[in-house]
């Protein structure tokens, strides 16, 4: 099934029925920063570009770092990652021919070649070329006979796209078929001839949040409109959307009420050929996710304890009988992802961040439960699994070993059959794993990785997220490989509450009035970086983005003193504002909602733009954000930044105009950016 989307920071307004609304806060002087595409307010943009990339640019490591990290982006021996259906492996691939890519798909035994034969279905830059427009692809749903695709593209990388129907045999668009236009649209095939999906219908048919409320199943040949309402949610949801399982005894069609972040409510859909079902809700808590079917159960993981399972489990729900107990993973344990074949289930667990793959099977009693035999001390992954049939794609990668993909028949014998060649030198590096003790004495663990010959302390980056239950597990980076660590730097990752690396505690521990623990932890990752003599606060800069931006940026304001440099990416930033900007309600079940007055003096506690000063001696800060961003936006970067120059602060901006959330939409606007963000951190760290 596809994993329900999560979408992680701001967006739409204050309209929560029965809030109290606070006092009315002081004029904000750069409130107009908030017109993302108005003229004033992009030639702000540009003088702030001409201010801060010359300087950047001009430092002959730029252009070494953009090369290197282009010719990484472009190599024609990457790992070409697929996704399996119906014993094909489908893939979309960028590289310097091809910028904007292709979506390819060859059969499942040529997949398993070093080098297979690709059947090009879509060329991406072709058809922005034809239609003279920046398409960016953003992903294809296909319909069980797997002859028609729902495609979907974006105008510059945002998260509203268009969606047509793409018939694979004649390599032709559906002009009459399901398409929808440009919105923040949901759909899923029922059958070949119906769907069922969520768009933008009109005044009233979207979230507060700015997501589809409205569910519709559409039968071909039927006008849009003349689509029968399957489900109606509320308008202070943050959506609901219709999905389609496919286990052996066929499909099963669902729809998801998320009323917030963090819980959801499943209906099962009794569709008719033509017709759409009533929606009979199933008797599961909010805090359960669906993440597929099995032999008649419904696999779930649990955010809180219910009926006798612990938070954390992953369980089988059957209707009717009492639910059986899967997985619990106990302490200092985690179930990072979870995918549901034709016969078995797999899941990714951590424990203490060093993740395996377990499957498991069922002979409807009860479940059995082995391990692949996949390398340790790192992280396997889930890569795909075909519904259709019983192949199955595993990864697994550490901070410096690269990825290697195994192939699995379904037998539990994963073979591996492509590995990503080294993209830097690893022998003379070393990665180890420290804890340090937050303020209120929690152990907080972290990954360091330095050069072996280290005598004393060196320049470091410490990266950090902190939110939203999303794990940072160890992953092999050759921008941190080649242009820090192999040049004599220390990177680091910390595994902050917030994060979802001990389960749903781990993150609840941080929710909302609690987010200070967050910060705190990060803080005492930087302090105890210095007591081991790691780096010293001059040397050490800090990175994060969305999430990790809000992290970077309260922690620079609340601990100025422990940092030399700040890279805030795409951050949320204004936490007084934010519901109101982008997709921000959608996140008032993260950090609360600064309408209610007691949560928002919480929130004004810590939020970064309420709270720098004038006078006080911050770190240098580079801010990187997008304007093609409808996400988080770049309003919060771009008023930050004004009011930090306002203030006298050293500050550097960088706003692309491409690249959605992600800041970049293809490999050249990913080597700039990284490329900047590397000069800027040597720079004012001293690395040489």
């Amino acid at each position: 099934m596809r994993k329900i989307v999560r979408l992680a920071v701001p967006l739409l307004s204050f309209l929560i029925l029965g809030a109290q609304m606070p006092a009315k806060p002081p004029a904000d002087p750069y409130v107009w920063l908030e017109d993302v595409q108005g003229k004033k307010q992009l030639d702000w943009v540009k003088a702030q570009n001409q201010a801060s990339l010359p300087a950047l640019k001009a430092d002959p490591r730029y252009k070494g770092n953009y090369d290197s990290i282009l010719s990484v982006l472009d190599a024609s021996d990457r790992i070409p990652y697929a996704s399996l259906r119906a014993g094909m492996a489908y893939n979309f691939w960028q590289d310097a021919k091809n910028p904007k890519g292709v979506w390819r798909r060859t059969s499942l035994a040529d997949y398993q070649k070093p080098s297979p034969k690709w059947d090009v279905l879509l060329d991406v830059d072709a058809l922005a070329k034809a239609e003279k427009e920046n398409w960016v692809y953003k992903g294809a749903e296909c319909a069980p006979g797997q002859t028609r695709c729902l495609i979907s593209l974006s105008r510059g990388g945002g998260d509203a796209v268009v969606v047509r129907e793409f018939d694979i045999p004649s390599r032709k668009w559906i002009t009459d078929g399901f398409n929808l236009k440009e919105a923040k649209s949901d759909v899923s095939w029922v059958d070949d001839n119906s769907v069922l999906f969520g768009t933008d219908f009109g005044k009233g048919s979207l979230t507060t949040s700015g997501y589809p409320r409205i569910v519709k199943h559409w039968t071909r040949g039927t006008p849009i409109a003349k689509a029968p309402v399957v489900y109606e949610g509320k308008l202070t949801d943050v959506a609901a959307s219709g999905f389609v399982m496919r286990p052996k005894q066929g499909p099963y069609a669902m729809v998801v009420r998320s009323p917030s972040f963090f819980e959801n409510e499943y209906f099962v859909l009794d569709l008719l050929a033509g017709k759409g079902g009533k929606a009979r809700k199933l008797k599961l808590p909010l805090t359960a996710v669906v993440q597929g079917m099995i032999d008649g159960a419904l696999i779930a993981t649990l955010r809180a304890d219910f009926g006798g399972f612990k938070k954390g489990s992953l369980i089988a729900f059957r209707e009717g009988t009492p639910s059986q107990l899967i997985l619990d993973p106990g302490p200092r344990a985690s179930i990072e992802s979870v995918a549901v074949g034709r016969d078995r289930v797999y899941a990714a667990v951590t424990k203490n961040v060093i993740g395996q793959i377990h499957v498991f099977t069922t002979n409807g009693k009860g479940w059995s439960n082995a391990v692949l035999p996949l390398p340790g001390a790192g992280t396997p992954e889930i890569s795909s699994v075909d519904i259709y049939g019983t192949a199955a794609l595993f990864g697994f990668e550490s901070y410096l070993i690269p990825p290697t993909l195994y192939y699995d028949a379904g037998n539990n014998k994963p073979k591996a059959i492509k590995s990503l060649p080294a993209r830097f030198d690893a022998k003379n590096m070393v990665t180890k794993q420290f804890e340090a003790i937050s303020k209120d004495g929690t152990k907080v663990p972290y990954f360091v990785t330095r050069p072996k010959t280290m005598k004393g302390p060196a320049p470091a980056i410490l990266y950090g997220y902190g939110g939203f239950e999303v794990s940072l597990t160890p992953s092999y980076s050759a921008n941190f490989g080649r242009l820090w660590v192999g040049k004599g730097g220390v990177y680091v990752v910390a595994n902050i509450r917030g994060g979802g690396e001990f389960g749903p505690a781990w993150h609840d521990a941080a929710l909302k009035r609690n987010r200070q623990r967050a910060y705190d932890d990060f803080a005492a990752v930087a302090e105890d970086l210095a007591k081991r003599k790691l780096t010293t606060p001059k040397q050490l800069g800090i990175m994060g983005g969305s999430n990790g931006g809000l992290l970077v940026s309260t922690v620079m304001v609340q601990r100025p003193e422990l940092f030399g440099a700040v890279v805030c990416q795409v951050p949320l930033i204004d936490m007084i504002a934010y519901t109101h900007i982008g997709a921000g309600a959608s996140w008032i079940g993260e950090y609360g909602d600064p309408a209610i007055a007691k949560e928002r003096d919480y929130i004004l506690s810590y939020s970064p733009y309420q709270n720098v000063k004038k006078g006080v001696q911050y770190p240098s800060v580079f801010f990187v954000t997008a304007t093609s961003d409808d996400r988080v936006t770049p309003v919060h970067a771009r008023k930050m930044a004004a009011r930090m120059k306002e203030q006298g602060h050293d500050v550097l901006f960088y706003e692309n105009t491409d690249g959605g959330h992600s800041a970049a939409a293809d490999h050249k606007q990913s080597a700039e950016m990284w490329g900047l963000s590397f000069v800027y951190l040597a720079q004012t760290l001293g690395l040489k």
